[in-house]
Order: C-alpha cells, then structure tokens, then sequence
C-alpha cells in the first residue's frame, strides 16, 4: 500500500515537512544538498526504524532541533499511522503504530514494504555476504509468515552458543541444548530461505532479460554449511575450531547470494554498468514476486537514478517501475533527465526541494 501522507520535523536540513504524494511515481527534484535525499532518508526510517547514511540516528537530527519526529500514514482500509521519534538525549527510538507505544521494527517493516536504490545498492554484488543476506531476507520476511520466528530463534541460540564457546572451559550439556536449539531453527529458516529463492530465480531471470540480455548467468543460494550434512553434526564436529575462533563458524548466519558467470564471480565479469543493470533486476524483481504472492507492492526509494543508469536502460527500468503499479519515490537534479522515461499516459507527481523546502510543482 502507498504512502498517502508525510510529516517530519526535525529531521537534517529539511524544514518542517508535511507532503501527500502521489499513489505511484513522485519526482523529486532539486539541487545538490537541497534536501532530497535527506527526504527519502526520512521515509526509510519511518519503514526501517534506521537511516541508510548514518548509523546513529541521532546524526541525522537537524543541529537546531532536540528530536527528529517521522510520522507517516499508510493507505488502507483502515489507512495505518506510523511514527518514529528520536530525541538527541534519548538511547532508543520512540515507535508508534496507529498509537501503540514499544511497536517491534518488525511491525514497522511489514506495515511499509521498502525497497531501496541508491549508490550503496549497486555494490551489492562486490560488498559483503551481509548485505546479499539482508537482501534475500527481506524477500522471505515479506512473503513467508514463519521466517521472522525463525530467524529471531536462531540469533538467540547462536548468540548463546558462541557465548558458552569463549568461556575458559565449555558446558558440554549446555552447548548441546542450544546446539540442538540452533540445528532445529536453521533448519526450517534454510527451508523457508530455499523455497523462496526457487520462486525469485524465475522472476529475477525474466526481468534481467530485459536490462541485460546476457547468457551465462546463474544466481545460486548457499545456506552457510555443508550442503551433505546437518547442521547438528556440523557443529558438534567443529567445536573445538570454533572455540579457537571465538565465535560459530558454519550456519545460516554465514548464507551467501552467488551470482556466477561460469565458474566465475559475475562481479570479476560484468563492467559497472552491467553491475548495476544486474541490481535493479534484483530489485525489480523482489517487488514482483512480493506482488505475485501477497497482492502487496513495496514503495521504492531511488536516489539519483539519473546518474546511475544510461539513457536507454533508464527508459526499460522506468518501464518496469510502471508494470508493477507500486509506489515510487526518485530524486534527480534535474528533471529533464527523466522526461521521456515514462509512457505518456503516466502520471507523474511533481515536487521540488529548495534550500530543505518542499515545494510541489
């Protein structure tokens, strides 16, 4: 569902902001440091409960304000409320969901489907294993109602386990209970894990085919241990090593996204901008698939497209935006980089932020 109102105060170098954008694409304009990406920066907080430039949210909290308050209102039947608020002196987020105070980021994350293009997104094949498992994460979060369970099951038992491994001597009994704990719960997240990606592969090939008609690519999920045995066996075998190491070397928390070219890392492959064209199929398709299973569409926060992608792959990602009816949210310096990208019977929502004003064209 699209976000049909926006209000925030407080937040870097944006006035007091109160914005109804459009239900499908919002063309963001302006200047360099207007404001623009602090804009979207706002939205990603308001559905993530943090910021994609700062990893303390306190930062981003404009010098002459004490907090930075984000209040945003989903459309629905009921429309749904969201508020995040975070007070210089403060150690935690304030998080509301249609009033209720101590709301999980979970909650927030599932009210306000988010997914994010900017910069830092077209180093996802070059960047860390982290980053691809956040990615496929939140596919399956989005479409598989047992993953989170799941997923919060296995930090806790891997978080024990690593724990009993650095102490001076191990509690066999102890390590078995959160062994066998941890064995159970990665089992079924590998699964949930699996199952979606047998679904993306097919959705993520169609749409690289448009952007990037290259043959030879093969996107594989690795769960993070020996695919021959469980995972209960696994550790049991490599205790004393990872008690060497400090921490559990083999399971879910170490699954990988691998993009081949043959036997080859795609990445050693593709130039820059195949690199990119390869991302936004990514991306595109997590937006298709969340359609196709759930009949609910993801916002999508695109900072500076423009500079990302040439003239040509521009258009076709543009029309990709268009097929899937989401709601769209991208930034350029000027607005005639996007002017022939949308088919004409588009509407398009125009805004302009001036100086961290919001001005609507």
């Amino acid at each position: 569902m699209p976000l049909e109102r926006l209000n925030f105060l407080g937040l870097r170098n944006l006035a007091a902001l109160d914005m109804r954008p459009g239900p499908g694409i919002n063309l963001i304009t302006g200047a360099n440091g207007s404001g623009k990406t602090s804009l979207l920066e706002g939205m990603h907080v308001l559905g993530m409960a943090r910021s994609f430039r700062t990893q303390k949210l306190k930062h981003a909290i404009a010098h002459d304000a004490d907090a930075v308050t984000l209040h945003g209102r989903v459309a629905g039947d009921p429309p749904v409320a969201l508020g995040v608020r975070r007070a210089r002196d403060a150690s935690e987020l304030e998080i509301r969901l249609d009033g209720e105070r101590g709301v999980r980021v979970a909650r927030l994350a599932e009210a306000l489907p988010l997914q994010l293009i900017n910069p830092d997104a077209f180093r996802l094949l070059e960047g860390s294993p982290a980053a691809r498992r956040e990615f496929l994460d939140w596919g399956v979060f989005h479409v598989k109602h047992e993953f989170f369970e799941a997923w919060r099951r296995v930090r806790r038992a891997l978080k024990h386990r690593n724990a009993l491994l650095r102490h001076d001597r191990i509690d066999v009994r102890s390590m078995r209970v959160w062994e066998q704990e941890l064995a159970h719960w990665s089992e079924l997240l590998d699964a949930l894990r699996s199952e979606y990606m047998a679904q993306f592969a097919k959705a993520f090939e169609d749409t690289l085919h448009e952007l990037l008609p290259f043959s030879g690519l093969s996107l594989r999920y690795y769960r993070g241990w020996d695919k021959q045995r469980g995972l209960l066996e696994v550790l049991e075998g490599g205790r004393d090593t990872d008690r060497q190491m400090g921490f559990t070397q083999q399971g879910p928390q170490r699954a990988d996204l691998r993009l081949r070219i043959g036997k080859r890392a795609a990445v050693e492959e593709l130039s820059r901008g195949q690199q990119k064209l390869v991302v936004s199929a990514l991306k595109l398709a997590q937006g298709r698939l969340l359609d196709e299973l759930t009949g609910r569409t993801c916002v999508y926060l695109i900072d500076d497209l423009p500079a990302e992608l040439d003239v040509t792959h521009r258009r076709i990602f543009c029309h990709w935006l268009e097929r899937l009816r989401c709601q769209v949210f991208i930034t350029s310096v000027e607005r005639e980089a996007l002017a022939n990208a949308w088919q004409s019977e588009t509407d398009v929502a125009m805004f302009h932020v001036e100086h961290g004003r919001l001005l609507t064209e």
